[in-house]
């Protein structure tokens, strides 16, 4: 039998501790974007603008094709590297092919494309700006799934490095240009945009895709992987299987960007309130990003080996480590997120064109955000049980029921609750897909239970994260006066100091944690 593999926890650290760094790197971009752009119509033309193809990547590459991918990739790699390479190559030019027409179509048709987007916008200036906006940034989708493709292909090899850093280079891009237009360096004529800020963000789009693209196309490369393709695209079988697999996962996909649509949507009849939504996401997104990412990266490659290998044992061991590793980071965050949302939204947007009012707003969303930190990371860890067994209906399924859930909190709720309806939706939206995917796996026994290390932990997390946040709301109390002067950002750095350090010194003496494994872990990293 299969001993479980050590690099796992080790795996998740390092994409988790790249996609860290993206996402401070991002933060550092939306305070320039906040410090310049504020709420204005430029800051929701451009947020809009740029989510049309992030939604739509989402939709093909990491919510379906990837997902299908990687496990007929890892299945290939067993039959022999340039076997698998073949499959990648088919998959490259299908790509190419498909999105390239799909981009040609969403730029001729970007008005109907804003319209579905935020309807709200169609009475103001907003909406042509939106359009100008969009039609530059779409190209992106084509740049970003082939570097998910490629990603997936060196993640399945054990290559972690450079599909993990890429992401970073989009937010160096978006910052390098911010600082170029405000220092008056910027090389090239942004005239033709009323806010200079908004046309040099918009063109870092493509710009920074064509950058993520190069590094892991390198990097592939780099590993002895040959991707460009020998032929034109043609329907060979495993490209048919890859498509049978991942058209349920695509329409899951789907319906998970409709709960995002039907949040923007609710949200465009409120003046403000898609950047809002948009500061708090980037918010919550931290602690998603770098524990979900890390878990969705690693995991589903390990697991699809594990199964092939009918190796039971292991895959608990998998399922367990993941579930504790992302408990271990998301529960303290989400407690947080809480107790100070006031506090981080302020100290780190509040300047320049963003106000008191906008901070207000946002905290607001953060703290309901927040309330569905752990459902959006437990989905990360679940969703590879049914991935790594080549199942994508069962999470279209309940991808469906998540849906209607969030339309009609969104929707129901807004004359009540306003724009928080949104992200009132989306939580809520959140808890049920875990939970329905949850109650999918059981039939699965044991393999898709947790091991009594992990059961023996989980308590202890959310002990030692209760005490946290207690140790966080006094230490703002005192660090009150700081925070609220010209040294809140070393305050606050301490608020956040002192609360990894309460959490972490919990969670050692209460046995939520063993540091000795983690520095372990790291060292095999």
């Amino acid at each position: 039998m299969t001993r479980p593999s050590p690099r796992l926890i080790s795996g998740f650290l390092t994409v988790g501790g790249w996609t860290l760094l993206s996402r401070v790197l991002g933060f550092a971009r939306d305070i320039l974007i906040a410090r310049f752009l504020g709420t204005g119509a430029a800051a929701e033309a451009f947020f809009v603008a740029f989510s049309l193809p992030n939604m739509f990547r989402r939709f093909f590459a990491e919510g379906a094709f990837n997902m299908a991918f990687v496990p007929l990739y890892a299945k290939k790699l067993e039959e022999g590297a340039e076997e698998a390479d073949a499959f990648a190559r088919d998959a490259v030019a299908g790509m190419v092919m498909i999105l390239t027409l799909f981009s040609v179509l969403g730029i001729v048709f970007m008005p109907a494309l804003v319209l579905a987007m935020a309807s709200g916008f169609a009475e103001d200036s907003r909406f042509d700006l939106a359009v100008t906006y969009g039609r530059i940034a779409f190209p992106y989708i084509l740049l970003i799934s082939l570097a998910a493709l490629v990603s997936g292909l060196l993640n399945s090899n054990g290559r972690f490095l450079a599909a993990a850093a890429a992401p970073a280079l989009l937010n160096i891009v978006f910052i390098t240009a911010l600082i170029l237009v405000w220092t008056g360096a910027m090389p090239v004529d942004l005239s033709t945009f009323a806010n200079p800020y908004g046309g040099a963000l918009i063109w870092s789009v493509p710009l920074g895709g064509a950058a993520q693209l190069g590094l892991v196309w390198w990097a592939a490369a780099r590993a002895g992987h040959r991707l460009l393709p020998r032929r034109r695209p043609r329907m060979t079988p495993d490209l048919k299987r890859l498509l049978v697999i991942a058209a349920p996962a695509a329409l899951a996909g789907g319906v998970v960007q409709v709960n995002l649509l039907v949040g923007r949507q609710v949200a465009s009849y409120f003046d403000g309130a898609v950047a809002w939504l948009n500061y708090a996401d980037r918010l919550y997104q931290l602690p998603l990003g770098v524990v979900g990412i890390a878990i969705g990266v690693v995991l589903l490659p390990d697991l699809s080996r594990r199964v092939r290998a009918e190796d039971a044992t292991g895959q608990r061991d998998a399922y367990s480590r993941a579930t504790e590793f992302s408990l271990l980071l998301t529960l303290p965050s989400a407690v947080a997120l809480l107790v100070v949302p006031t506090t981080l939204v302020s100290v780190l947007f509040e300047r320049g064109a963003f106000g008191p009012d906008d901070t207000a707003a946002t905290a607001v969303a953060l703290m309901i955000y927040a309330l569905g930190l752990p459902a959006f990371v437990l989905q990360k860890v679940l969703q590879p049980l049914y991935f790594a067994r080549e199942d994508t209906r069962s999470p279209l399924r309940y991808a469906v029921v998540s849906m209607v859930v969030n339309a009609a909190v969104a929707i129901g709720l807004a004359p009540i609750f306003g724009f928080a309806a949104a992200a009132f939706g989306t939580t809520l939206a959140a808890w049920a897909m875990a939970w329905l995917l949850w109650r999918g796996v059981r039939p699965l026994g044991d393999v898709a239970r947790l091991d009594d290390r992990a059961r023996g932990r989980v308590w202890r997390i959310v002990l030692a994260a209760g005490l946290m946040g207690v140790v966080l709301f006094f230490a703002g109390v005192v660090l009150g006066p700081a925070l609220a002067g010209v040294f809140r950002v070393p305050a606050l750095a301490l608020l956040v100091i002192t609360g990894i350090v309460a959490y972490f010194g919990l969670a050692q003496v209460l046995g939520a944690v063993r540091l000795s494994e983690v520095r372990g872990a790291m060292r095999r990293g």
